[in-house]
Order: C-alpha cells, then sequence, then structure tokens
C-alpha cells in the first residue's frame, strides 16, 4: 500500500502529477482552494494504522461533500492534498477537523489560486 495515492473520491489509482488531475476550476470559472497536510512517517506505520488513518481522513471529508471537490493522500511522501470551494475558514476547519482523528496530520500550506 505504501506505494500507492489514494484518491478518495475515485479510489486508489497509480501515482501521477496532481496537477493533471486535481480540479482547479469550478463549472462557472471560480477558482478552487488546495493546501496540504502531511502526515509524518504514515507509509511506516503498519496497514492496520494506515487503513484506520484513511478511513478517518475520509469520514471528515464526506461530512464536507459539499464543498470538498478532490482529494488524495499520497503514501510515498505521506501529503494529503485536498482542493474545496472557495469559503472562509473552511481551510482551517477541514485542517481542524482532520487533526480531530488524526492528530500527529500537520498544515503546510493554503494555496489559494
Amino acid at each position: 500500500m505504501s506505494d500507492q495515492e489514494v484518491s478518495f473520491f475515485n479510489g486508489v489509482m497509480p501515482g501521477g502529477p496532481l496537477w493533471k488531475v486535481a480540479p482547479t476550476r469550478d463549472e462557472n470559472g471560480q477558482s478552487f482552494v488546495d493546501f496540504m497536510m502531511i502526515i509524518p512517517k504514515l507509509k511506516k506505520k503498519p496497514p492496520k494504522y494506515i487503513d484506520k488513518t484513511l478511513s478517518d481522513i475520509q469520514m471528515v471529508l464526506s461530512q464536507y461533500s459539499h464543498v470538498v471537490v478532490f482529494a488524495n493522500m499520497n503514501l510515498k511522501i505521506n501529503c494529503l492534498w485536498i482542493s474545496h470551494k472557495a469559503q472562509p475558514g473552511v481551510c482551517q476547519e477541514l485542517a481542524s477537523a482532520i487533526r480531530r482523528y488524526v492528530p500527529e496530520a500537520t498544515l503546510v500550506g493554503d494555496m489559494s489560486r
């Protein structure tokens, strides 16, 4: 499992550049907002721990399905990428919700386009 990327909206897929798969704008041309979280040493954890972590992230993302448009977990680099509709406070709210279940997850940056 450690050499795969997990896309929470499209199942498991092989690694590919996010700029090719992550959506950048909605149907009206409005830009999406992106941010990353690092989950240190996740790929080195036991498979059950990885599965539970991914399940917890999926549960949080499903609660925000009205704003989250794309999410991808790259286990090679322990990086979670999330794209969402632009709304004030959503980045911090999502990151905080994920940290409630995955306390070691660290927000890298809010990379609004």
